[in-house]
């Protein structure tokens, strides 16, 4: 699949002009034919600057999707390995690990980040949290009243912050309201999906901070 995405983008930015009945045209974005005598020269250098540059990303972009495949197919290997001799497999609940060199100057880390997503039920919540806190402004805390506040807050998508909601888990209320709006967001927060990242960092001693090797062209 990766090789076929390569190979189509690679044609997308290699393809500039048509050939039809001996004359040359380039394709403008409404899908109409224009003799390439009627382009600007502005027009044609842009298109030129475009292609060679997208050339370069997507050969680069082919590169770092087979490094990450044989990153994790060699850690999967390794997985396996340890898993036949201590007859567990490694890392965390959530499937993070760690993996570093003999002299500690060399680190590989593979993390699981779950993307998550609120039902219904957080409207039941806030509601419920809302109510409690309206009955205890007066005696509240005014951190307490500040982490409730800034729970619901939504962001310019109209979104909430699902990590300042599971904040609210934290606070010890025996309220029946306040325990029920937390059985609320239990079951409003379901995880769509997860996806796995894989991090590098090295450093010159084991006495030196971690260095991210940046694999991350935006990072670059």
């Amino acid at each position: 699949i990766i090789k076929m995405q390569a190979v189509i983008l690679e044609e997308q930015a290699s393809a500039g002009t048509v050939l039809v009945n001996g004359k040359e045209y380039m394709p403008n974005a409404k899908g109409a034919l224009v003799p390439i005598e009627l382009v600007k020269p502005m027009d044609k250098l842009r298109d030129e600057a475009v292609r060679k540059v997208m050339g370069y990303a997507i050969d680069i972009s082919a590169q770092i999707a087979r490094f990450r495949s044989h990153c994790m197919d060699d850690l999967d290997g390794l997985d396996a390995l340890l898993e036949q001799e201590y007859g567990a497999k490694p890392g965390g609940t959530k499937g993070n690990r760690s993996y570093q060199t003999i002299d500690g100057l060399m680190k590989v880390q593979v993390a699981i980040n779950d993307f998550e997503s609120a039902g219904p039920e957080l409207q039941v919540a806030k509601s419920l949290v809302v109510e409690c806190m309206n009955e205890w402004t007066s005696d509240a805390r005014a951190e307490v009243r500040a982490l409730i506040t800034r729970a619901f807050d939504t962001d310019k998508e109209g979104k909430v912050n699902l990590k300042e909601i599971k904040k609210l888990k934290s606070l010890a209320i025996d309220d029946p309201r306040w325990q029920q709006a937390m059985r609320a967001i239990d079951d409003a927060i379901n995880v769509v999906y997860s996806k796995q990242y894989v991090r590098f960092h090295t450093r010159k001693s084991v006495q030196d901070d971690w260095v991210a090797v940046t694999v991350d062209i935006a990072k670059a």
